[in-house]
């Protein structure tokens, strides 16, 4: 029996609907949390370049590389889950390595920048939907090799880092800004859209159903990629934070980032008293909270 032209059309075509089907899905899965761990007596500085660099590498290395800018026709180009979880955690990596290159690589802000902290910083300014000449994934490669050289020179001694109070208070307050205004698009994002009571009230940002879900993997990726930010800052903070008694606060404030690492079936915007949950607002809670705590923390370091 021979199989006319059109139905082999149609078996190929249903072929590749189901390979690309698959493909998405895969692309979708995100990275899971591991807990950062000293494996050797070192200097300070080591843990929080490590952790910035291990967490853009894992978005390049994982299911389907780094999403944001795939171009028409691939699988990637159809998500925007996993692209926004991406972006969210490529704003953290961004605010640490300012914070390395400004402040925690240098003893005063006269001094000299680091070379690589600025080379890494630079590299991560990089437009993330740009796929060719260059290709972002070209330039946040070299970004982690830059990183990998500064923690490698601490190691050695050629460069350094300096875990102060006020070099902590900065990046925690760079971090608490980052925080609120996940937040707010969250809150945006939650709540009815409504005229304000008062004439002098201005009205909230709206948020389109259809990124409601962006905000949503946004806000996670931040939340994800801080999770594992702190438990390093914890370890190279760790004279710090033990003599002005924060060990406590941060711990709690990793706690409250592991709980935001959840993963819905469908993001749902439902009201207070509707069925379906609000996710949006379920995550708030969590992230307002670290980012309450790292404001108490901030006052705890600050008051000597």
């Amino acid at each position: 029996m021979q199989i006319q032209p059109c139905i082999k059309i149609a078996i190929a075509a249903g072929i590749i609907a189901v390979l690309y089907a698959v493909n998405m899905v895969y692309f979708s899965l995100k990275p899971s949390q591991f807990v950062l761990q000293r494996s050797t007596e070192g200097p300070s500085g080591l843990m929080v370049a490590d952790t910035l660099a291990r967490l853009m590498e894992r978005e390049l290395d994982g299911p389907g590389g780094w999403l944001p800018n795939d171009i028409a026709l691939s699988p990637g180009w159809l998500l925007d889950n996993r692209p926004s979880f991406q972006l969210g955690v490529l704003e953290v990596v961004r605010y640490g390595a300012h914070a390395l290159r400004d402040n925690l690589s240098r003893q005063r802000t006269t001094d000299k920048i680091d070379p690589d902290c600025d080379e890494a910083f630079t590299r991560f300014s990089n437009d993330p939907g740009r796929w060719i000449m260059p290709s972002a994934e070209a330039k946040y490669r070299h970004g982690i090799e830059f990183l990998d050289a500064y923690a490698g020179n601490v190691k050695q001694g050629s460069a350094h880092f300096y875990p102060r109070s006020d070099n902590l208070i900065t990046m925690l307050e760079r971090y608490a800004s980052l925080l609120g205004g996940a937040n707010t698009r969250l809150l945006n994002a939650s709540r009815p859209v409504r005229k304000p009571s008062g004439e002098n009230l201005p009205a909230h940002e709206p948020v389109a159903w259809r990124h409601i879900d962006d905000n949503f993997y946004y806000a996670q990726g931040i939340g994800y990629a801080l999770y594992h930010v702190f438990q390093a800052l914890a370890l190279d903070f760790q004279k710090v934070l033990s003599d002005k008694n924060s060990d406590q606060i941060v711990r709690e404030i990793i706690a409250s980032l592991e709980e935001s690492y959840f993963e819905p079936v469908i993001v749902t915007n439902g009201g207070r008293s509707g069925i379906l949950a609000n996710h949006s607002n379920n995550l708030r809670v969590f992230l307002d909270d670290a980012r309450q705590k790292i404001n108490s923390l901030i006052t705890m370091l600050d008051q000597g």
